[in-house]
């Protein structure tokens, strides 16, 4: 099994007289960036523009400068949080040379007075002393996110429109579903091919046709259905052509073909597992829970405990995914372990209690399935799917 810390390592020892160190706190409008130049414990601001080469250039005129006051840079550390921009700031920064660390934004530490101060300088500050903390070597002082290279990114994007189109699909039928209603009709199935025949067909309750206005947003909503259909089979087409392959191209579509070998998980789950968690690199079965925001929450002070339930601080998507894959788990796998051990456990309680465990279930499923993806090992007593 890999042993790869899943964060960015700190390189070398923090040498202050030779690292420019800083921070940005991204917004829409402006960046602020927060900088220690070498030989100077004070902290610097300044605002440019939104974009990598304002940026850029903003760093090659502080390593000039600090280079003509006898201070040559020789290496540069930026951080700032995972957000909507994504990833494509580190990468561009890493292509020039400047060693990136992408903070998890609930990582980091908080202010707990009833009102704080908040601006982006602050924030910005706030960053650039947590990485010195991180670059320092002190433990657990925040989390960095591995940053995906672009075919990692390119990967998630089929499942990821999978998933809007289905709510979209979703959201258009409830729509036509929600006319009807008014007019006392029901029965409608908008999924099957015939869905312009049976539109023809309807009738209310007292036997007169549709109105024209409702008959003719209804056929403009089919028109939209049908193009949402048609997209969700061209993604999912292309989906399955990963285990239709004579031989996979990579690591993550061989792990695909294997997890989608299991009885219970079809190419779809195994292809989010993969593309949204097992193609990063985990040091432990805890981080790759941790990763998945299925750990514990615990509140302890003095006499008092209590569990407040997962953190659900990470992948909602692999977190969903694996909740819905224990359910399948217990209907397709009864005899495996991992089935004999939730049913141990609830002994045939329903409601509030069966809920807690399937996901206590849920979490020691993603490791089964993470070792089976990355070593073969077949969760106990689990069956493959027949040939």
């Amino acid at each position: 099994m890999r042993r790869i810390v899943d964060q960015a390592p700190v390189a070398a020892a923090l040498d202050y007289d030779s690292t420019l160190i800083g921070a940005l706190e991204l917004s829409s409008k402006k960046w602020v960036v927060a900088v220690q130049v070498p030989g100077s414990r004070k902290h610097t601001k300044y605002t440019v523009e939104p974009n990598g080469p304002a940026l850029a250039t903003l760093l090659e005129m502080l390593k000039a400068r600090s280079a003509a006051a006898g201070k040559p840079i020789a290496r540069v550390v930026v951080t700032h949080e995972a957000g909507r921009d994504g990833f494509w700031l580190a990468r561009f920064l890493m292509r020039r040379g400047v060693e990136v660390h992408v903070m998890q934004a609930s990582s980091l530490p908080v202010d707990r007075r009833a009102r704080r101060a908040k601006t982006d300088t602050i924030d910005a500050e706030m960053l650039l002393r947590t990485l010195l903390a991180f670059l320092r070597g002190e433990p657990r002082v925040c989390s960095m996110v591995p940053v995906p290279s672009e075919a990692d990114e390119e990967a998630r994007r089929a499942h990821r429109e999978r998933e809007d189109l289905t709510g979209e699909r979703r959201s258009i039928l409830n729509k036509i579903d929600g006319i009807l209603a008014t007019m006392g009709i029901c029965g409608f199935k908008g999924l099957r091919r015939d869905r312009r025949r049976q539109l023809a067909e309807l009738r209310q309750p007292d036997g007169a046709a549709l109105p024209e206005a409702a008959l003719s947003r209804i056929e403009r909503l089919l028109d939209r259905l049908e193009l949402v259909v048609t997209q969700i089979k061209a993604v999912e087409t292309a989906r399955d052509a990963v285990v239709k392959k004579d031989e996979p191209a990579d690591a993550s579509e061989r792990m695909i073909r294997e997890l989608s070998g299991l009885r219970g998980i079809g190419v779809e789950s195994a292809t989010l597992l993969v593309r949204e968690g097992f193609s990063r690199s985990f040091s432990n079965r805890r981080a790759l829970g941790s990763y998945a925001g299925l750990t514990g929450t615990p509140f302890a002070s003095g006499g008092m405990a209590r569990e407040q339930g997962i953190s659900k601080d990470g992948n909602r998507r692999l977190r969903a995914c694996l909740v819905e894959l224990a359910w399948f788990w217990l209907r397709f796998q009864p005899e495996s372990a991992l089935a004999k051990w939730f049913h141990g456990r609830v002994n045939g309680a329903k409601g509030r209690v069966a809920k807690i465990m399937i996901v206590a279930m849920a979490r020691k499923l993603l490791v089964a399935l993470w070792r089976f993806a990355e070593d073969g090992v077949i969760p106990e007593g689990a069956t493959m799917k027949a040939a």
